[in-house]
């Protein structure tokens, strides 16, 4: 097999994005939707964990999806968005289980006496609800439809929101790539999952970490598709010329990128090997053994 000459080109690149940690803390999307960056940048989380409040215009109640990193001053900041919109927190929605998006969901619902919604038992907690694939979450006239997008992590879930928009959590990012960490990450089924987003369409991607998405959001998920089979080319590519461990495929693969992102890059090569392997394209006896390609 051979690696394509170039990577796919990311739409983004030309597009009129906020430059990083250039994003406002408190930014208006549209009618419904304010996004409250947290205080947590770094490598991975890229300027910050995205929480969003939700709230129609009048009806006095608003939803919270992903809290985020249990800070005093993201809480303030949030309530000082409810309070400006004469509302009161009636609901937590947490996209998936990784702590920058859902520590402090369980200390929040307390404060604000309000359920968490999420995708297991263990993240909605004591009285909470668990929500899947086409379920609703209604609250003051808003309603959220819940799409389950496996891949990134086995409970994440994305939100339709009235008007078009689809918070996409860590399934999509507004910079970048999002990773698939094996084994909790599964690459067949983020496939799955960006094919799904792509077939009911949006308006525009609020994601769990960077800007929004506006211009042409079926353009950067089909760029997601390309480059996820571009890194598939590269490790097959790899392969054939001789058995390889996932940590040495990161340093050929991966040589020009920031180290500090190498773990997760090794994270997300096993999760394209397994892939590979369920294909029966790769032989890959054990997670820290070398791979080889079979023909």
């Amino acid at each position: 097999m051979t690696t394509p000459t170039l990577p796919p080109v990311d739409p983004r690149s030309a597009w009129d994005l906020p430059a990083p940690g250039k994003m406002p803390t408190v930014a208006a999307l549209d009618e419904v939707t304010t996004r409250v960056l947290a205080p947590n940048p770094s490598p991975m989380t890229l300027d910050g964990t995205n929480t969003y409040v939700l709230s129609l215009a009048g009806s006095g109640s608003a939803v919270v999806v992903d809290p985020g990193p249990e800070r005093a001053e993201h809480l303030a900041v949030v309530e000082r968005v409810v309070a400006d919109a004469d509302a009161d927190v009636d609901g937590i929605v947490v996209t998936h289980h990784h702590h920058d998006h859902a520590e402090a969901a369980g200390a929040w619902a307390r404060h604000f006496r309000a359920p968490v919604f999420a995708a297991t038992a263990e993240v909605a907690g004591p009285g909470g609800r668990v929500v899947g694939d086409g379920d609703h979450i209604d609250i003051g006239g808003l309603r959220l439809e819940v799409v389950a997008t496996p891949g990134h992590t086995a409970d994440h879930l994305a939100l339709r929101a009235p008007g078009g928009a689809v918070l996409t959590g860590d399934h999509v990012l507004g910079r970048g790539t999002s990773v698939v960490a094996h084994p909790d990450g599964d690459l067949v089924a983020y496939l799955a999952s960006l094919r799904r987003l792509a077939g009911i369409g949006s308006d525009a991607l609020y994601p769990g970490h960077g800007p929004e998405l506006t211009e042409d959001p079926a353009a950067v998920l089909a760029y997601y598709a390309d480059h996820r089979a571009f890194r598939r080319a590269q490790v097959l590519d790899r392969l054939e010329q001789g058995a390889a461990t996932p940590g040495e495929l990161v340093r050929v693969i991966y040589a020009e990128v920031d180290r500090r992102l190498w773990p997760a890059a090794e994270a997300s090569t096993r999760a394209t090997l397994a892939l590979l392997v369920a294909e029966g394209r790769v032989r890959w006896p054990d997670d820290d053994a070398p791979a080889e390609a079979t023909a």
